[in-house]
């Protein structure tokens, strides 16, 4: 007769969210300066939340939908995001596959790329940067309802 698996301990699944949040810290913190924001910025949230999901001290797991943008942004090689996903897989089994592949799951997102204009100042750049930001996740989040 076999035994039934014993689901997993709140602790040992927390313990996992945290092996890969570590590893995200590392990739993140070899990246320049500032890559919180980008991410925070990409993914239409507040700076406090990608925080929260990028330190393994707070037991919050990362979105799956949010990993594809993360891997973008922060430029991750082949190497780290095969070590990231698997440790990704080991903490939350059901979404061990690449984000936007295997069967049932939606077609990976489309990133669209806008140039702009040099401007002449930072300050400039920055608010027609977020004002595009801004809109962009308001347009998808109407489409996102149909």
């Amino acid at each position: 007769m076999t035994r039934a698996k014993p689901k997993d301990r709140p602790r040992d699944k927390d313990e996992r969210i945290a092996a890969y949040k570590a590893l995200l810290q590392d990739y993140i913190d070899r990246r320049p300066s500032g890559m919180r924001l980008k991410i925070a910025r990409a993914i239409g949230k507040h700076k406090s939340f990608v925080s929260q999901i990028t330190n393994p001290a707070y037991p919050v797991p990362i979105p799956a939908r949010h990993l594809e943008t993360i891997f973008k942004i922060c430029h991750f090689s082949p190497e780290e995001r095969d070590s990231f996903l698997a440790a990704y897989g080991a903490a939350h089994p059901g979404q061990s596959e690449a984000p936007g592949s295997g069967p049932g799951r939606p077609p990976a997102g489309k990133t669209l790329q806008i140039e702009l204009p040099a401007f002449k100042d930072a300050d400039t750049a920055r608010e027609v940067e977020q004002a595009i930001q801004e809109m962009a996740q308001r347009i998808i989040g109407l489409a996102a309802r149909r």
